[in-house]
């Protein structure tokens, strides 16, 4: 998948090997705008598939809202451990719908999806501030929805919002 291998290439390539550290991704600020642009074309395409069947098994897709007071509140590994929260919900949203739609469009583009915040997911495992690896125990807040277009939203939201706040942040204390 050449969107999800350029994001997984193109970070591991500038990961230090003492610790990682995400450098031209988080430096170089066209990096996610491109990210942000192509999780709006994504959300567009699936919503000119023909029509999309509801979801028989729910999708259980995280609530990426947040005040940017409580955003900047919180530590760069809480900021992270709360996005790998949400991404993993997403991955397995993705997934999951894809084993319900036959559609040929909304296959794609779920495919597609699922590529992109799977690589995300594992970009961000692989730096951390604190000891341990991130363990999947998280509880973040949840809606089930039944709408294929809905988890498209939330990738696109989050992407816009946490994980692009998120490399603001990062960029501050690594790009000197």
């Amino acid at each position: 998948s050449p969107p999800g291998l350029l994001l997984l290439t193109s970070f591991l390539l500038h990961v230090k090997e003492d610790r990682a550290s995400p450098t031209r991704l988080v430096c170089d600020n066209r990096l996610i705008q491109k990210y942000i642009v192509e999780a709006k074309d994504m959300e567009k395409r699936v919503g000119q598939c023909q029509a999309l069947p509801a979801l028989s098994c729910p999708a259980v897709l995280p609530l990426v809202d947040f005040t940017f007071q409580q955003w900047k509140s919180k530590s760069n590994e809480t900021k992270r451990r709360e996005i790998l929260c949400d991404l993993a919900l997403l991955v397995g949203a993705a997934a999951g719908a894809q084993g319900q739609v036959s559609d040929e469009c909304g296959a794609r583009q779920l495919s597609q999806l699922y590529r992109h915040a799977n690589s995300f997911f594992l970009l961000l495992q692989t730096f951390s501030w604190e000891e341990g690896h991130w363990e999947p125990s998280c509880s973040p807040h949840s809606m089930e929805q039944t709408h294929i277009a809905t988890i498209f939203l939330t990738y696109r939201q989050l992407v816009q919002g946490k994980l692009r706040f998120f490399f603001y942040d990062l960029a501050k204390v690594l790009c000197k």
